[in-house]
């Protein structure tokens, strides 16, 4: 099951800007709302991969991975 998170999004002149609220430093800003979800999606995959990616480098091998829940 996908993980859902909150994103705090709102109109700002001719801009829309957003941020995911779990996630310091996904945060976007485009021209309509529906680019800026798009922007969101796209850079919440991607910190949360440079993150999997550099928790799995830190730790060495080898290691357990354990899905949780809150």
């Amino acid at each position: 099951m996908p993980a859902t998170f909150n994103a705090v999004i709102r109109q700002n002149g001719p801009w829309w800007i957003g941020w995911i609220e779990e996630v310091p430093g996904v945060n976007c800003q485009e021209a309509t709302r529906e680019e800026l979800l798009d922007s969101l999606r796209e850079c919440l995959d991607e910190a949360l991969a440079m993150n999997r990616q550099e928790a799995r480098d830190a730790v060495g091998d080898p290691y357990e991975e354990v899905a949780i829940s809150s």
